[in-house]
């Protein structure tokens, strides 16, 4: 199994590298330059609202089937035809319920509108997701890692046609860029489809009504952690805008969109890690297989990654700011700053969360997560009228953390693991030696003349990352010989 993590591991990570930053940096970054901040900051708020009533257009569907399928592939041809119903009709639901709040919220006519595609968006995003659930559950992750990136690669090719203004010669509008979402997402779902359906055997639609009520029975305990882990990781921005006068408000979403990004561009590679692992572990702890060197291999490496990302980020934090961004460069970077800080607590509950999800322990997650949920309202209620953006990310801070580090505790209680104290120690010294190489970057100038003028911190900054994979391959939390050793064992 560790052969197949690391293999498909290192497929997903690749196609993700290769498209992503394409779309965060050369799409997404110029819409925001482009529209501006306020105009961005509509939509980022539009598009977190549409975020927290997404539960609902799953119920812990995507999350129960891909466990079971992993388990039981023959299920697949039982199960399909009224799942794919089950699908259609919570869109419904969802639809109403967001339009419902929405209105007694009083969106306006514009809000609404766009509110429309977002929602759509969401169906096809939640259907591509079942989709998807499907065949990593039968272990296609070679499939998998190409429709993981399909809807990026196309949204770039829509996207860079209008932005080049050749095809519609007028200047590009934050509708157009929820346009180009709707087309890639559904051209996505359709691919995904026709390979499911083959994979199924489908014939026809078929409702089931006490077959539907079984399913939602098991997995409403997955809902209920989605739903609260939605809102607790969604609400920031929202609540920017419900806190603060309306200009403020959508200024200040924008300035969180900002410093968010890259956060939300680096939980993207540790969300890959859940994707295989889930149905790895469901398959090993259905077999009674020890899942504590999977676990290791697993976090150490997200662990470094994310120590890498997370102090060279802080340290480089103004520099990365101001290359990506023409105003507002102060408040993105102090957003940006307690954001990215995040990502260790992130990349952490994608390794324990998920264990503790596949084994079946829903009821702590979920007491945990609705902790988080109300640790993230009173710190936003409390931070956002005085500090507001910095207030909002020192919220999201807290409670990410908050909940990672009880996490790890459960795993610890749950599955009886021997503390390796040896582990934990290399792990803090890994995490100090990082600290110290970005200090010393920062103090210590050398010369990179050959660089573009405004960006020769690219030079200490490249060489920070270099001293800290070399660091990591010192402490053998990298190695090159537990690799090959891992092939060797399981050919």
């Amino acid at each position: 199994m560790q052969r197949k993590f690391l293999t498909n591991l290192g497929l997903l990570l690749f196609l993700n590298l290769l498209v992503k930053p394409i779309w965060i940096f050369g799409i997404d970054l110029n819409v925001q330059r482009i529209v501006g901040v306020g105009d961005y900051g509509f939509y980022s708020v539009i598009l977190n609202f549409s975020f927290l009533f997404n539960i609902l257009l799953d119920v812990g569907i995507t999350n129960f089937n891909n466990r079971n399928i992993a388990q039981n592939n023959h299920l697949l041809n039982k199960h399909f035809s009224g799942l794919l119903v089950m699908k259609l009709l919570l869109g419904l639901v969802y639809v109403s319920i967001t339009f419902l709040v929405a209105l007694i919220l009083r969106y306006n006519a514009d809000q609404l509108k766009l509110l429309a595609w977002l929602a759509l968006n969401q169906f096809l995003l939640s259907f591509i997701l079942y989709l998807r659930s499907n065949i990593s559950g039968f272990l296609m992750f070679k499939t998998e890692s190409v429709l993981s990136v399909l809807d990026r690669l196309l949204m770039i090719f829509f996207c860079g046609a209008l932005l080049s203004g050749h095809f519609t010669g007028a200047r590009f509008r934050i509708e157009w860029f929820v346009y180009c979402q709707t087309a890639a997402y559904l051209i996505t779902a359709l691919i995904a489809f026709a390979i499911v359906v083959k994979k199924a055997r489908f014939k026809k639609l078929s409702w089931n009504w006490p077959f539907s009520l079984m399913i939602m029975k098991q997995s409403f305990p997955f809902a209920l952690l989605v739903l609260l882990m939605t809102f607790y990781n969604r609400l920031d921005p929202v609540m920017l805008e419900s806190l603060l006068p309306k200009k403020m408000g959508n200024e200040q979403a924008g300035i969180y969109a900002s410093g968010f990004r890259l956060l939300d561009a680096a939980n993207m590679i540790a969300y890959l890690f859940s994707v295989l692992l889930i149905p790895i572990f469901s398959k090993m702890i259905k077999k009674h297989q020890a899942v504590d060197q999977m676990l290791k291999l697993s976090f150490t490496l997200i662990f470094t990654l994310a120590v890498i990302v997370s102090c060279g980020s802080f340290f480089y934090s103004f520099d990365i700011m101001n290359l990506l961004y023409k105003t507002h460069i102060q408040q993105s970077t102090n957003v940006f700053q307690l954001l990215i800080l995040g990502f260790l607590a992130v990349s952490s509950t994608y390794i324990f969360g998920t264990l503790l999800t596949v084994n079946g322990n829903l009821k702590q997650l979920n007491i945990l997560a609705f902790s988080g949920l109300l640790i993230n309202l009173t710190l936003n209620f409390i931070l956002i009228p005085r500090f507001m953006a910095v207030g909002s990310a020192v919220s999201s801070l807290a409670t990410q953390f908050t909940t990672a580090i009880v996490q790890v505790i459960l795993v610890q209680r749950v599955f009886k693991f021997t503390i390796n104290y040896k582990y934990l120690l290399t792990l803090l010294l890994f995490f100090i030696g990082v600290i110290c190489f970005n200090m010393l970057s920062r103090v210590y100038y050398i010369d990179w003349s050959f660089l573009s003028a405004g960006k020769d911190w690219l030079g200490n900054f490249s060489l920070m990352i270099l001293s800290s994979i070399l660091l990591a391959f010192l402490l053998r939390l990298w190695s090159f010989s537990s690799i090959i050793n891992i092939f060797r064992q399981e050919r």
